[in-house]
């Protein structure tokens, strides 16, 4: 078990601080808690909408495959530290934080 605090690109957003588990992905833990973050492959990584930046804990997650690299370098202003929460399960107990991206000009779910 570890805390994964979500940060938002939107300021009007306050952070949040929730519980995550061993083998839980940060898309469903988003989910779970009422934080929007658009899915519209269904956390199959089929697509980019659900692109983070991960800030602290990447060595707590598994590393980046190719699909999801090649993903990753679709996604709306990608960084070095851009990842898919569909594919970030926490391997091992510890504190991850993200940053959300602007959501506002992705049509989906």
């Amino acid at each position: 078990m570890g805390n994964i605090t979500f940060h938002f690109e939107n300021k009007e957003k306050t952070p949040l601080t929730v519980e995550i588990f061993e083998g839980e992905s940060i898309l469903d833990v988003a989910l779970d808690n009422d934080v929007h973050l658009n899915h519209n492959c269904g956390g199959v990584c089929g697509c980019s909408t659900c692109h983070v930046y991960v800030e602290q804990g990447e060595d707590l997650l598994p590393e980046m495959s190719e699909r999801e690299e090649d993903y990753v370098d679709r996604a709306r202003n990608p960084k070095y530290n851009s990842r898919l929460a569909c594919q970030c399960k926490l391997q091992e107990e510890g504190n991850i934080t993200v940053t959300i991206p602007d959501q506002s000009g992705i049509i989906g779910h």
